[in-house]
């Protein structure tokens, strides 16, 4: 089964700094039809304006992603971690028993663009973490790059669910072959550009769940950046 969300579908919250559309229900946008997909829970496309960004505040049991488009993101954490991630970089909290961070544009002429990923865990209450690595583009030119997992393979970032997260760059004659295996399920978000899924185009901000034994094609992509979740 293949079921596609356009990006327009999305749900939206616009303010003065903070241009954001949400994948899945969240905060004031809530739709019973799009709870989440397994443990996947949030996909925030956030573009934050120089001066903005999110104040100190709490998380707990729940594996934040961020992973930046343009710009450069500034994080905080009571964990101690200090960091500016910029494109190609991918940032992992692990807010286990508590956490307190910020998130700021860290430009002051430049907007910030990047995703921010939640995936609740199958262990709660561990010790917070933070980690992060940079994915350079010819990691994931025309493949898919694992970039987090729960055994750290390939160089990934650990994250606390049996869950599988990949990055791919597909332009012009390039294709990407993907395997689900039977009783998983998968989340394809295309971040930028444009690409061809099982026959369908996509764009930029559109979404795609399938479940089941199921094999992802990838092809005829125009400068596309998709990101794959393997889930259970």
């Amino acid at each position: 089964m293949i079921e596609i969300r356009k990006a327009h579908e999305r749900g939206r919250a616009q303010f003065t700094a903070l241009d954001s559309w949400h994948s899945f229900s969240f905060g004031e946008y809530y739709d019973p039809a799009h709870m989440g997909w397994g443990p996947l829970r949030v996909i925030n496309d956030d573009t934050v304006q120089p001066g903005g960004g999110f104040p100190p505040h709490g998380h707990n049991n729940m594996e934040i992603i961020s992973y930046v488009l343009d710009g450069a993101l500034a994080h905080e954490d009571s964990t101690g971690s200090k960091s500016v991630i910029r494109p190609g970089d991918v940032q992992v909290m692990s807010a286990g028993s508590g956490v307190i961070h910020s998130e700021f544009n860290g430009s002051k002429d430049a907007p910030v663009h990047f995703l921010q990923i939640w995936i609740t865990p199958a262990t709660c209450g561990v010790e917070p973490a933070y980690s992060e690595r940079h994915y350079g583009p010819e990691e994931k030119r025309g493949r898919l790059r694992l970039i987090a997992s729960p055994d750290e393979r390939d160089g990934s970032l650990k994250i606390w669910q049996d869950a599988y997260v990949y990055a791919g760059l597909i332009d012009g004659d390039e294709r990407i072959d993907h395997n689900i295996d039977s009783g998983r399920r998968a989340y394809v978000h295309v971040a930028r550009g444009a690409v061809t899924l099982n026959g369908t185009a996509l764009s930029a901000g559109d979404g795609a769940k399938l479940s089941g034994s199921a094999e992802l094609r990838f092809s005829e992509g125009q400068d596309a950046e998709v990101l794959v979740f393997d889930l259970p």
